[in-house]
């Protein structure tokens, strides 16, 4: 009997995961094989579609810009996170702060690009007029300039997520026994060591869980884009999931949107077995 509530309370989850991933999965496959305009009859193309994509200047734009902007926001989101949980937890007032830097997590991304575009507008915006005040330095059209944009985009998102990632490294930290720092400590190692051998090892398994999930955010970054610049200046902060809205719901051309997606997930999949397979190398699991 116990077995059986067991189950009527995981066919709610079960339902959605069948509703809301498996059978979107199976028909982005589907629909990747066809050209079809959403309501039109469907033609069966085969894979034509992938190599319009891999022939499509706009969708190799779209990667290399959206692999620049991974390079940017993942070690360096990483590293902050971690300076910033390693601060936070040497503080008595850990709730308070772990709100404060959480506030943004929690913060829509509609909201949060808005007030960043205001914060970097090259005539009026907040930054440039703190340059300009306190260091004389004429700042730059941050999201004009295409040279810039990319780096000001993966800023936000740096901001944006670093109190989410700081709570993973925050638990991460709470977790190491306190008997390994003090016999390192009596042992004579200092504050880089205790990092180094005690405290590196220790986190590594929620290292490697963040490093994970940031790469595929990164990868599947789409609203600051959409909100701050449009893509633009001309296609320079145009990435993967911008392509595929442009190709779904501006030209209605599901089926090459389909293949596009498709060729994300094949990619977001390789990275991650390939970060499986590597962990086994730095990854280490206490016991």
């Amino acid at each position: 009997m116990e077995a059986l509530w067991g189950y009527v309370f995981l066919l709610p989850q079960f339902i959605g995961l069948i509703a809301f991933a498996l059978i979107p999965l199976v028909s982005i496959f589907a629909l990747s094989l066809v050209k079809w305009d959403g309501l039109g009859p469907m033609h069966f193309i085969g894979l034509a579609n992938f190599f319009n994509q891999f022939a499509d200047p706009d969708f190799r734009t779209a990667l290399i810009n959206t692999v620049y902007y991974t390079i940017l926001v993942v070690p360096a989101g990483l590293l902050l996170a971690l300076l910033v949980a390693m601060g936070v937890n040497k503080v008595r007032a850990k709730t308070i702060y772990r709100v404060i830097y959480f506030m943004p997590v929690i913060t829509g991304s509609v909201a949060v690009s808005v007030i960043w575009i205001w914060l970097l507008d090259g005539n009026f915006g907040l930054i440039n007029v703190l340059l300009d005040q306190w260091f004389h330095i004429k700042g730059p059209q941050w999201l004009v300039d295409a040279h810039l944009v990319i780096p000001s985009i993966a800023i936000v998102s740096i901001w944006w997520g670093l109190g989410f990632n700081m709570l993973l490294f925050l638990a991460g930290l709470q977790g190491i026994p306190g008997s390994y720092l003090e016999a390192a400590k009596i042992d004579g190692a200092n504050k880089f060591q205790l990092f180094r051998h005690i405290t590196l090892p220790l986190i590594s398994p929620t290292l490697f869980f963040v490093t994970v999930i940031s790469i595929i955010h990164s990868f599947e970054v789409f609203d600051q884009t959409y909100v701050m610049t449009g893509g633009g200046p001309g296609k320079d902060s145009y990435t993967i999931v911008y392509h595929l809205y442009t190709l779904a719901f501006q030209k209605f051309e599901f089926g090459s949107a389909s293949a596009a997606a498709v060729v994300l997930f094949a990619i977001l999949l390789a990275l991650t077995l390939l970060q499986f397979t590597l962990q086994r190398r730095w990854v280490y699991y206490e016991g």
